[in-house]
């Protein structure tokens, strides 16, 4: 028996050497092969990489076993965001899907397998759950003895002119900004930069060299991994810092003091600059654990709200649906399906910087502004690693908590739709969720105040661990 291989909120990911192996990505490779084989015989699956240890090998390894099912193979000759693979996938007619090496956000010694649709979006979970089951009927693949041809191309050049064309250019131009960018040491690095500079925004980047360890540092756009760039922004006395993750899909971002703008205020903000500056309409969609302020938002813009489960693969199901404006995640992870039903961390950057240039403001004005029109909310998130007997037994747990009331405040209403939510007064929450790419369990809340946040995080975390 080989490694129980299971896909998550978005794709396997394990850590390399552990369960990621040459062995277990050929394994992977073969079951979604033959998946998308089935499907279309001979289709084209585009196959790119992030800036992880060995992850241009593993892509090479991975596209080989595709090519060994027909298919045509097609491998990014360089490092990219998993936005441009995306977008390429959806602008070549003939592509059918696409495969992404690449573990996101998480800490520098995974690695992942992402599967995307034709057009581009997560791979819905019918289709994973068919490649899960794929794994289970056929042994691990083999090397072919003659690697089958794959084909090698520049995927990343056409997304960055498509992503040049999105903006005003002239209006970015006439506005002399100058920000921080932050790739994390991650797959965003250069691109991000210079398509700002490409549109006159003077850059100063860091960490924007190839290191596979990240330098240390975790590849997730929030305090703390971001306190330098925070701290440039600051001291620099410039207009904005913009964080990209490890595959630059997420996006973070502080302001001229200094002040992190969390990705709730981000959505808010890139729906009103859509809606407001550029007359665009639809529906706002959000996961469960986004925060209040987009539904506030979108009431003040005329904009309905649909809610989904965590995981951007349900946002990217309501754009199928259609008449979906922009749809996010408390992640950073935030999407306009007129680009691409995917994220994009570097599109989030360019419209940010949009929207500071057309109302000729600074992005904490902008948040101040929105903050207006919402009223003021916060929001907050802590990470509980636990052994697998304190996992096992919260799991148990969890379907049966139901207390009257939690940091002090009486519980209205529990919606058990993924994790477990708690819904108290004057919009304040307490979500409790078990990760689905990661050993953890996210406690998350959003209050009037900073204290009622600290309460609820601290009641958060005795429930999960009976403390």
């Amino acid at each position: 028996m080989g490694t129980d291989i299971r896909f998550g909120t978005d794709g396997w990911r394990a850590v390399i050497g552990g369960d990621f192996t040459y062995d277990n990505l050929r394994r992977v490779a073969d079951a979604a092969g033959r998946v998308l084989a089935a499907d279309h015989p001979g289709g084209l699956v585009l196959v790119g990489y992030d800036t992880r240890f060995e992850a241009g090998s593993f892509a090479l390894a991975a596209a080989e076993v595709l090519a060994a099912h027909g298919l045509q193979v097609v491998l990014s000759d360089r490092y990219l965001p998993t936005p441009a693979l995306c977008w390429a996938i959806a602008h070549d007619e003939a592509a059918i899907g696409g495969v992404m090496l690449t573990a996101s956000h998480n800490p520098a010694s995974y690695l992942g397998f992402k599967l995307r649709m034709a057009d581009g979006g997560a791979s819905t979970v019918a289709f994973t759950d068919r490649v899960e089951a794929a794994l289970l009927e056929a042994p691990p693949a083999r090397a072919a003895a003659t690697a089958p041809e794959v084909e090698t191309a520049n995927l990343v050049a056409p997304y960055l002119d498509a992503l040049r064309a999105f903006v005003d250019a002239d209006v970015i131009a006439s506005a002399d900004l100058a920000v921080v960018v932050d790739p994390l040491y991650g797959a965003g690095q250069s691109y991000l930069a210079d398509t700002l500079r490409s549109l006159g925004v003077d850059v100063t980047e860091i960490h924007s060299e190839r290191n596979p360890g990240f330098g240390g540092l975790h590849p997730e756009p929030i305090p703390p991994h971001i306190d330098e760039a925070r701290a440039l922004v600051r001291d620099a006395d410039l207009d904005a810092a913009f964080i990209t993750d490890g595959d630059a899909d997420r996006i973070g971002a502080a302001d001229r003091m200094g002040e992190f703008v969390n990705p709730h205020r981000i959505i808010a903000l890139i729906a009103r600059h859509l809606i407001e500056d550029r007359g665009m309409k639809g529906r706002i969609v959000k996961t469960l654990s986004t925060s209040v302020l987009v539904d506030r938002i979108a009431g003040h813009l005329g904009s309905r709200v649909t809610t989904t489960p965590v995981g951007f693969k349900w946002i990217y199901e309501e754009m199928v649906r259609g008449d979906v404006l922009v749809g996010g995640e408390e992640s950073g992870g935030i999407g306009i399906p007129s680009h691409v039903r995917e994220r994009d961390g570097l599109l989030m950057a360019l419209l940010l910087t949009e929207m500071m240039a057309q109302r000729g403001k600074g992005l904490g004005e902008l948040v101040e502004e929105l903050l207006e029109v919402t009223g003021p909310m916060e929001y907050g998130r802590v990470d509980l690693t636990l052994d697998p007997d304190a996992m096992a037994a919260f799991r148990a747990a969890m379907p049966s908590l139901a207390p009257p009331d939690v940091g002090g405040l009486m519980v209205r209403e529990i919606v058990r739709a993924d994790g477990i939510k708690f819904m108290l007064p004057d919009d304040a929450w307490l979500l409790l969720r078990t990760s689905g790419t990661e050993p953890l369990v996210r406690v998350y809340a959003e209050g009037l105040n900073g204290g009622v946040v600290d309460d609820l995080l601290a009641a958060g975390r005795a429930l999960v661990t009976g403390a």
